[in-house]
């Protein structure tokens, strides 16, 4: 019997042009960084993620959505928590380079949890 590995739940707010990458990949990996975007950042809060979906994605791209998924606890102990701004505005820092091997650790699907408009 496998046993399955302990995970650790992320969110990610974001654009529909990302989201419809993510949904090109089966909803199983991120889309590659854009050369002005060095790092992917996946956040620790739900409410954080809605905040940016519905306050700035809405803003910036017509619509915003907070996505969830799980990701292996054992490979995310590399990345240090950031601290964005206040106590609940926690963030992952993975650099643009190690988005594949992130990828390669997500479990399960990206799933979209809330859209805004």
């Amino acid at each position: 019997m496998t046993t399955r590995p302990s995970t650790t739940t992320l969110w990610r707010p974001t654009g529909p042009k990302e989201l419809d990458l993510v949904r090109e990949l089966d909803s199983r990996a991120w889309p590659p960084r854009l050369p002005e975007q060095p790092i992917f950042y996946p956040v620790l809060n739900e409410d954080y993620a809605i905040r940016i979906a519905r306050d700035w994605n809405v803003k910036h791209d017509g619509a915003g959505f907070v996505t969830r998924f799980e990701v292996e606890s054992d490979f995310l102990s590399r990345y240090p928590v950031q601290q964005a701004g206040g106590r609940t505005i926690l963030e992952l820092w993975v650099p643009a380079e190690e988005l594949d091997e992130f990828n390669a650790h997500i479990v399960g699907v990206i799933e979209v949890v809330h859209e805004f408009r």
